[in-house]
């Protein structure tokens, strides 16, 4: 649980740094944001990886998770396009981490299984 709630974490940190990177060109204070939040990010992240959690899994839920939080919140906050070519996009991203999940889940199982086994 608490790897999933520090991936949750490093979400957040990279989505907040990226839309203030945005925010920032018109107001220069959010550089500070913008650098607090990746350095915050990827420090999270490591943590993620220490925790346990597959790097492959977990940059790849970090990373869709970014693409479609930041693409639906700077439709929210800066009016950015939102098209619903964009939204299948954001589907099959979320999609292919999912098989990404399954597929470690899957190996772990079976690794755990061989490690089982009499030999």
């Amino acid at each position: 649980m608490r790897k999933w709630l520090l991936l949750t974490a490093a979400i957040l940190l990279e989505v907040t740094a990226t839309l203030s990177l945005r925010g920032a060109l018109d107001h220069p204070a959010l550089y500070v944001l913008v650098v607090v939040g990746y350095v915050g990010s990827f420090t999270v992240l490591a943590l993620v990886l220490r925790a346990g959690l597959a790097l492959g899994v977990a940059y790849g839920i970090w990373g869709a998770s970014g693409v479609a939080l930041t693409a639906v919140l700077a439709a929210l906050f800066f009016g950015d396009p939102l098209t619903g070519v964009m939204g299948i996009g954001i589907a099959l991203v979320i999609a292919g981490v999912l098989c990404v999940e399954l597929g470690a889940q899957s190996a772990q199982a079976r690794h755990a299984r061989e490690e089982g086994a009499p030999s």
